[in-house]
């Protein structure tokens, strides 16, 4: 990088502002308002040069991304002050994070497993949000990955494997977890950012786990020996916490070498593979046998070690031909998706209950704590079914439109 580089954002800081502020309603940066705005400011040329030369670079290399040249810069362009951001990259205590735990459900004959999420404090969190908006939307995931990306859907997810005679689905443990800070990096990296600007990206979307946990994995030691920011200086790396807008989205980016794996063991043993978050789901129509089916496990499970991964074995399930096939909650057996008998029992169970019982008491009785947490679940269900099966979506929405709440 030119030494005068990291100038430009003291020297641009006014400049910055106004030329970004216009570009952003044009939503794509240009050069020459932002040369004009310096030049009417009287920024110095070989600086105003250099942030130029950094911009188009990234905009060419990943059209429709937001040029970020500073993390003064970031601040300027989200509203965010200053002093705030450096804390989060510093990783100055306490995190900005509020950490709670949720029970997964159990797997047969295991002990009670618990997630752990990491809600960002209101402004971190809107801070994530427009880097999704900004950034990390402009970017596409592999296309094998069919969740946290615009317009995909379990639908689109379930319908490369209709019709499969055979069907393996596997899972990757802790995956927004198993992200660290050093693979964020290199994506912001990738998309365009210097190194700088990557590194305080990657920060502001990770945090450090339990460090008596982590400081038994090497992986999240960090192996630089010297730091040229020596607040920025941490033994330990952080990881995607599960709860920040932007986790989903650099999971996906993180993933794509996973899938470009995947999708080539799958291609060469004649699979269809993709990719729903931590869910991954092969299937063929091939006449295959057991025997078969196990070495293409293991190459899977290999695949996934490969790339930072680790396979849930308890979760890894085998369909055969002849036996049921659901795929994210949907059965896959006919030419298209569809809701499987239990959920449309659950929802008949819920609209019977409404009409006959009244929504108060069936509240209750649900364990809801509220009619309204009850009428958005029971909402949701209903936008889920309308977008698997929209006839029968639609009638059951017809029903629940005529119930007084």
């Amino acid at each position: 990088m030119d030494r005068a580089v990291p100038r430009c954002a003291a020297f641009l800081h006014g400049a910055i502002r106004t030329t970004l502020a216009e570009s952003k309603q044009m939503t794509l940066w240009r050069s020459q308002p932002f040369l004009t705005a310096a030049k009417k400011d009287g920024r110095e040329d070989q600086v105003v040069k250099n942030a130029t030369k950094i911009a188009t670079h990234l905009i060419r290399k990943s059209p429709g991304v937001e040029p970020i040249l500073s993390l003064r810069h970031l601040g300027h362009l989200t509203g965010t002050p200053y002093n705030m951001l450096r804390s989060v990259v510093r990783r100055d205590e306490p995190e900005p994070y509020r950490i709670f735990r949720i029970r997964k459900r159990p797997l047969a004959n295991e002990k009670l497993r618990f997630r752990t999420i990491a809600v960002p404090a209101p402004w971190l969190m809107e801070l994530q949000r427009w880097l999704n908006v900004c950034i990390l939307e402009h970017i596409s995931p592999h296309s094998a990955s069919m969740a946290f990306s615009r317009g995909n859907s379990i639908r689109d997810a379930a319908a490369p494997h209709c019709g499969a005679r055979w069907l393996i689905k596997m899972d990757i443990m802790n995956f927004f977890e198993s992200v660290t800070e050093r693979q964020v990096f290199r994506v912001f990296e990738d998309i365009g950012y210097e190194p700088l600007v990557a590194f305080e990206l990657a920060r502001l979307c990770t945090r450090l786990g339990t460090r008596s946990t982590h400081a038994g994995h090497p992986r999240y030691r960090s192996s630089l020996n010297r730091m040229e920011i020596k607040d920025y200086s941490d033994p330990l790396m952080g990881q995607l916490p599960q709860g920040a807008p932007t986790s989903p989205r650099l999971a996906n980016l993180v993933s794509r070498d996973l899938d470009k794996a995947l999708t080539k063991l799958a291609d060469e043993r004649g699979f269809v593979y993709t990719r729903y978050a931590d869910d991954l789901t092969f299937s063929s129509r091939e006449a295959l046998n057991r025997t078969a089916i196990k070495p293409i496990i293991g190459a899977i499970s290999g695949i996934i070690g490969d790339n930072g991964f680790s396979p849930n074995v308890a979760k890894t399930t085998v369909s055969s031909p002849g036996a049921r096939k659901i795929v994210l909650g949907l059965l896959i057996d006919g030419d298209e998706p569809r809701l499987s008998r239990e959920f449309k029992q659950k929802l008949r169970q819920h609209l019977y209950y409404l009409r006959e019982h009244g929504p108060v008491i069936h509240a209750g009785r649900n364990g809801n704590a509220t009619t309204f947490g009850l009428r958005r679940h029971v909402f949701g269900l209903l936008q889920h079914a309308r977008q698997i099966e929209p006839v029968y979506g639609n009638s059951c929405l017809e029903e629940f439109a005529k119930i007084q709440w």
